[in-house]
C-alpha cells in the first residue's frame, strides 16, 4: 500500500474529504492520507473551511506511516514557511508624582491618626446625627 512513501517526503495531493478533525488527502490513486487539522496552517484553526476546500490540490509532508492500521499522517504546513513572531508592545509604566507636603496648605493623603479626632468630633454633633 505504501510502499513508495516516506517519511520526510513532500508530496502534492489532493483533498478528497474534510471532517471537524482533519483534512483527507489522496497522494495517488489507491493511497490516502489525513492532515489533522492541527497541521493545516501555522496558526488557530476553527474550520478546515476557510482553509481548504475538496479539490484543492495541496503539497503535504508525510508525518508518518502505519503499515499495519493503513495509515498515513500528513501535514500542510510542515511545507510552509512559520510565520515570524509577531513582538507585543507592553505598555510602560508611569511613575508616580511625589506628594511633597506643604505644612500650610495640607492637600492629597491624611494619615488616619491625624483624621481620627475629627472624626470622632463629627460624630458627637448634634446637627450631624440623622433621627
Amino acid at each position: 500500500m505504501t510502499g513508495n512513501i516516506e517519511i520526510g517526503s513532500i508530496i502534492t495531493g489532493k483533498v478528497t474529504g474534510i471532517q471537524p478533525y482533519g483534512a483527507f488527502v489522496a497522494i495517488d490513486e489507491n493511497t490516502q492520507g489525513l492532515v489533522h487539522i492541527s497541521e493545516i496552517t501555522h496558526g488557530y484553526v476553527r474550520d478546515i473551511h476557510d482553509h481548504l476546500k475538496v479539490g484543492d490540490e495541496v503539497k503535504v509532508k508525510v508525518l508518518s506511516v502505519d503499515e499495519e492500521a493503513g495509515k498515513i499522517g500528513l501535514s500542510i504546513k510542515a511545507t510552509e514557511e512559520a510565520p515570524a513572531p509577531q513582538r507585543v508592545k507592553k505598555p510602560r509604566r508611569r511613575q508616580a508624582a511625589a506628594i511633597i507636603p506643604d505644612s500650610e496648605n495640607q492637600q492629597g493623603f491624611n494619615t488616619l491618626k491625624e483624621k481620627l479626632q475629627e472624626w470622632i468630633d463629627q460624630s458627637q454633633r448634634e446637627d450631624l446625627i440623622k433621627k
